[in-house]
This record gives C-alpha cells, structure tokens and sequence, in this order.
C-alpha cells in the first residue's frame, strides 16, 4: 500500500474506508445486525486509524512548515473529525438498539460529511502537503501506521 506521494496515501485510505462505510450500511438496510456491528467496528477502526495518521503525523508537519498550528487547514479537518467521531457513537448506539431508521439517518449524515471532508483534503490539503513536504514525503509515509489498512486488504 506504500504509495509514493501523501495524496495517493490518503486517498487510498479513504476510499477503502468509504467502502467499509458502504457495506456496514448495506447490513443494516438489510437488518443483518451482527455482521452490520462487526461491519461498522471495522470501519470505525479504519477510520480512527486514518484520523491519528493525519492528526499525529501529517497535520503536525503541515502545521509547522505553514506556521498554521491555530488557524489553518488542518483545525478545520480536526473539527470535522470530532464531528466524524460523534457520529460514529451515534451510529454504534442505533446498531446496538437495531434501530434501522435511525442508523440510515445518521450514515446518510455521516456520508455528506466524508465526502465534503475528503473532497478538501485530496484536492487541497494532501497536495498542498506534498509540494510543501517534499522534502520528507517518504519520512512522512514511512511513519505512518498502515497495520490496520494492510490487514484490511488481505481479508
């Protein structure tokens, strides 16, 4: 899954991501409860896993080459993962009451979120990255935590 730039990365992870998020919701509309909560445990991981990636490595670098540690981009994406991760205990809540209407209400806000939010930063903050972290893309990719995804993919 190493890619070459912080672009492909990322957008790599929040397409595999998406199509957890996909297949969770398909088990609920289809009232598979058990396999809808391993579903979304999975694709919760997922996304925290890709959420630390960007908080604790790739904003930080960010944030100290732009000087924007307070005001910038990055706080923005911060905000909207706070946002994500109330959602995500909403959903988990509606699974555990198998509550189908109100799962599907909340995926559906959930989906209008990651798609604005991954739409910022694969055309603006991940290419921004790139150009101004050359220099240390490779180091940037070297230390992310790709375990989760990895295993993800030789399912």
């Amino acid at each position: 899954m190493n890619q070459k730039t912080i672009t492909a990365t990322f957008s790599q992870q929040h397409s595999h991501c998406d199509s957890l998020f996909a297949q969770a919701e398909f088990e609920v509309d289809k009232n598979h409860w058990e396999t809808a909560t391993t579903g979304l445990t999975t694709f919760i991981n997922s996304m925290e896993c890709h959420f630390t990636n960007e908080e604790q490595i790739l904003f930080p670098r960010f944030e100290q080459c732009t000087g924007s540690a307070t005001a910038g981009p990055t706080q923005v994406m911060r905000f909207e993962h706070q946002q994500m991760r109330q959602l995500f205990q909403e959903m988990q809540a509606s699974v555990v009451q198998q509550d189908r209407d109100q799962y599907l209400g909340l995926s559906e806000t959930l989906l209008m979120l990651m798609r604005q939010h991954n739409a910022k930063e694969e055309q603006i903050l991940y290419p921004m990255s790139d150009q101004m972290l050359a220099d240390e893309v490779t180091t940037i990719l070297e230390s992310l935590d790709l375990t989760t995804f990895d295993k993800l993919s030789n399912l």
